[in-house]
């Protein structure tokens, strides 16, 4: 078997035959021509027979690895002249148009990128870390179904950071199919802007429900006319449960802090260590955690009031109970973090007033952002 007729079976190029292939230690370069003799617009549908000229270096794309080995394949285009676009290049099927790399290696970077961060990515992949990025756009503006905005009624909005909270990405999600459907970098009202811009006005108006955390911007969009302020609100359970995490988490560091102040230094040792024994749910505590936990409900204080605040919070969202149940509990809830003398909780408990009917919005109808926080993993990167 000639060796061009093996790479042609085991690069299985679309449209293309291979005509040489050179190797050498670190880079095999196939050589391609195309077996079509129509040249197509890389930016409509447009054909000719008719040739401008043909460029006078070959194009290269980067393949996806053989071993040790960078592939690379070349080919010389011709140009033509669109009625549209003007003289551009000549499509080639194997790969996305302005594209220096292959559908496939395209498509393995856009996947990978579901798995790992890009700097990863880049290092295993031998590929500049910017080169990810835009591979992942080319692969979603390509794959991307036109219609994953049709029969939207429950939605999530929510938002991701990545370097460290500098850069932020607003994500949408589909309740009813557990599926995110629009996503673009920026985390204010105008960005949510957008979305609803690529919706419409008559699938806007479909929409039924909305979850969100309690900030004011992704509100100010929702209610803005022409978009979805027939919506009902709810609070997103993740963010409000997180929120009185939060305060746990802040009674805690500052009683370490005075802990680790005494002449004594044996309370701040069996304190330390005690955060996840705190945070996480009961159920989940390891051995160690437990007995962590069991000290703390012995020694009382502050810090055990902060717990049990926690978990009642929890517990309203925990259980099957009506609209006007939470509220019997919620209204409870934030009569005691507000007498509680505890800063966090008491800032926590305001929150929760302002924004009470969103919170009962959310009991009712049983909606979160949990499928968004699924998919910040594989967001971010």
């Amino acid at each position: 078997m000639r060796v061009t007729t093996a790479f042609k079976r085991l690069l299985r190029l679309e449209g293309v035959n291979v005509t040489d292939v050179t190797i050498t230690p670190v880079l095999i370069v196939v050589t391609v021509a195309l077996r079509r003799r129509r040249l197509v617009c890389p930016h409509c549908p447009f054909k000719t027979s008719a040739r401008y000229d043909t460029r006078p270096a070959p194009s290269w794309w980067r393949h996806l690895d053989i071993g040790t080995f960078r592939v690379e394949v070349r080919a010389s285009l011709r140009r033509l002249r669109c009625p549209t676009h003007g003289v551009v290049t000549e499509m080639v099927p194997f790969a996305r148009p302005g594209a220096n790399l292959t559908r496939d290696f395209d498509d393995l970077l856009a996947w990978l990128a579901t798995r790992m961060d890009k700097s990863s990515i880049a290092r295993l992949c031998r590929v500049a870390w910017r080169t990810v990025g835009t591979a992942c756009e080319r692969v979603v503006a390509d794959e991307l179904d036109p219609r994953r905005l049709d029969g939207l009624f429950r939605i999530g909005v929510d938002e991701i950071s990545w370097r460290k909270h500098h850069s932020y990405l607003t994500l949408v999600v589909d309740h009813d199919h557990g599926v995110v459907v629009w996503g673009a970098q920026g985390k204010d009202s105008a960005t949510l802007d957008k979305f609803f811009d690529e919706l419409g006005t008559e699938r806007s108006a479909l929409i039924e429900a909305v979850s969100m955390d309690l900030g004011p911007a992704y509100l100010k969009s929702v209610r803005t006319e022409g978009h979805a302020p027939q919506a009902i609100v709810c609070a997103d359970v993740f963010h409000l449960v997180k929120l009185v995490g939060d305060a746990l988490d802040e009674v805690r560091r500052e009683l370490w802090q005075t802990l680790r102040r005494l002449p004594d230094d044996r309370w701040a040792k069996d304190f330390k260590g005690s955060r996840w024994a705190l945070l996480k749910n009961p159920e989940d505590l390891t051995d160690r955690q437990a007995e962590q936990l069991a000290k703390i409900k012995r020694n009382k204080g502050g810090i055990w009031r902060a717990y049990e605040m926690k978990e009642q919070f929890r517990a309203i969202f925990a259980g099957d109970v009506t609209r006007d149940e939470a509220a019997v509990l919620l209204d409870a809830w934030c009569a005691r973090a507000q007498r509680c003398r505890l800063p966090s909780f008491v800032k926590a408990a305001r929150t929760m007033r302002e924004r009470r009917d969103l919170i009962l919005n959310a009991i009712e109808h049983g909606i979160s952002n949990g499928r968004v926080e699924d998919s910040t993993t594989s967001s971010r990167g």
